[in-house]
């Protein structure tokens, strides 16, 4: 026996939301992201008075793209901690339908496991991760 007392219907329905509200917030995740980048680009630029005449990030832009690099490991983490976990749920409820029990711990541990965050383009060595 293990302790189980699953109720497949509500189980779903609680997915089937979950899954509305995932699929809410990396749209708007994604929408965030191309705001940033336009409003970086629209709070203008730094231009040296002396030669060479170049333009960098203005003090906005420069904050925006320091928010995003802080920020972005965190909401990748939990768009992967979200999906592993609806989707552990469904396995391990679907295994103990079948009567796979032992089928349903091994999902429910799978989904509990931490997920592997690697952004394309972190220094892994000195980028101060906690191994997410």
């Amino acid at each position: 026996m293990t302790g189980w007392d699953i109720h497949p219907t509500g189980v779903y329905k609680v997915l089937s939301d979950c899954g509305a509200a995932a699929k809410s917030m990396s749209e708007s995740g994604s929408a965030m992201q191309g705001n940033l980048e336009e409003a970086a680009s629209a709070a203008g630029t730094l231009t040296s008075q002396y030669g060479p005449y170049t333009s960098t990030a203005g003090l906005v832009g420069s904050a925006l793209a320091q928010f995003v690099q802080h920020w972005s490991r965190d909401l990748v983490y939990i768009a992967m901690r979200a999906s592993k976990s609806l989707n552990g749920a469904d396995q391990a409820t679907r295994a103990y339908m079948a009567g796979a029990v032992e089928q349903a711990l091994n999902a429910q541990r799978e989904a509990a496991k931490e997920p592997k965050v690697d952004l394309p383009g972190v220094n892994k060595a000195g980028d101060g991760a906690k191994g997410r």
